[in-house]
């Protein structure tokens, strides 16, 4: 096939992917507001002082005991620890399992490596470890569809070891059916350079199955950073890092990298002091509405759902609201419900007594998102979603 001839197809899957590609979800655009600027640099800031995390030593030991005891203190149970040995070390990948609520045994996989070479990699990859650790903090009690596997991969710096050996003696062994793999690698920007755009890395090596599926799912992922996020994004191919060994193993990858390159990687000034930690920031957004797309994420509740009763008619409008809610009901012992109001994390942010049938709450206090409702009384609970914009 002539040159001329491939790129005129190229043009045309570009086209239609780009076609039917996603929109704005308000449910995911409320999650991905709730990343914080603050843990990012304060992961960063603890992965930097571990030091250098090579293969075998006390600072990529203690690297993953961080790690570990991070995903335990958010609620995750299914962690484990898989130990392998190379050149004389010991080290260990971990793997973190998020279950899927309707295909719990199809996987999408989330992965960054953390060992670093010559210096403490705060970029490299201490960016794309801490971006895991904050989406993992997010997407904990959020309903997906697909499960989620967090890796952090060991090993890479040497030539990806740890993701080899996770390939050959867990995905292929135990047949692991994996729709995704989403690779997070040196993504931290150039301190005091316009860090605005992000490469999203596709399929284009042998064995040539898998990539016309790589290339939609990176524009997928191209079009989720520009919805959640406010940078740019340009495609490249993917080369060099953890999604290689899947990506042999015929499957389905894609990848972040800084369009900025650092010129401190691998020596000891890969530090967070030559980074920009609001780049991290963007990139976290839009790779959590990245994961979110990709994994289905679920809203609890329709807006005018109740849960989990259904004998008492409540009644909330407008929805969505601007911030003036009236709630009301038929029943007369209205006055023996309080109503809690929570985001969508789970926080609560709003409680009243209702003394009336027929009541206006004022919540133009919250932000825009999504809440919600729940009305309890000593018998009863009845909760109901509500969008505020």
């Amino acid at each position: 096939m002539n040159r001329a001839l491939l790129l005129f197809y190229f043009c045309i899957l570009l086209y239609t992917t780009k076609a039917i590609s996603q929109t704005y979800n308000p449910f995911y655009g409320d999650i991905v507001n709730t990343v914080s600027a603050s843990n990012i640099v304060t992961d960063l800031t603890t992965f930097e002082n571990f030091g250098i995390k090579t293969n075998g030593s006390t600072a990529i030991n203690n690297a993953k005991n961080w790690i570990v005891s991070r995903y335990q203190s958010l609620g995750y149970t299914d962690i484990v620890e898989q130990p392998f040995t190379y050149s004389g070390n010991t080290t260990n990948n971990i793997i973190v399992t998020k279950t899927g609520s309707v295909y719990p045994n199809t996987f999408i996989i989330i992965d960054a490596h953390y060992d670093t070479l010559n210096g403490p990699g705060t970029n490299d990859n201490g960016s794309g470890t801490v971006l895991l650790l904050e989406m993992a903090r997010l997407l904990h009690n959020i309903n997906t569809e697909y499960s989620i596997k967090f890796i952090h991969f060991s090993g890479e710096e040497a030539g990806l070891i740890g993701s080899n050996y996770y390939v050959n003696n867990t995905a292929i062994p135990e047949n692991l059916d994996i729709s995704l793999v989403f690779n997070i690698d040196q993504v931290g920007g150039v301190n005091g350079a316009l860090n605005d755009t992000l490469i999203c890395e596709y399929d284009a090596s042998n064995p040539t199955e898998n990539n016309a599926e790589s290339l939609t799912k990176t524009n997928s992922l191209a079009n989720c950073i520009s919805l959640y996020s406010n940078l740019s994004t340009e495609l490249s191919y993917a080369y060099g890092s953890d999604y290689v060994p899947f990506e042999n193993a015929g499957k389905v990858i894609t990848g972040l990298y800084e369009k900025n390159e650092t010129p401190y990687s691998h020596t000891a000034n890969d530090v967070l002091a030559n980074m920009d930690p609001n780049y991290v920031f963007e990139v976290t957004k839009g790779s959590l509405g990245a994961a979110l797309e990709f994994a289905v994420g679920i809203s609890t509740l329709s807006t005018q759902e109740v849960l989990p009763s259904q004998k008492k008619n409540i009644k909330i409008y407008p929805n969505p609201s601007k911030g003036l809610v009236t709630v009301s009901s038929n029943f007369k012992s209205m006055t023996y419900y309080t109503v809690f109001i929570s985001d969508i994390l789970g926080k609560k942010v709003y409680e009243k007594a209702l003394n009336k049938q027929t009541q206006t709450l004022d919540l133009s206090r919250l932000k825009k998102g999504v809440y919600i409702l729940t009305f309890k009384n000593k018998t009863e609970v009845v909760s109901k979603k509500l969008i505020l914009n």
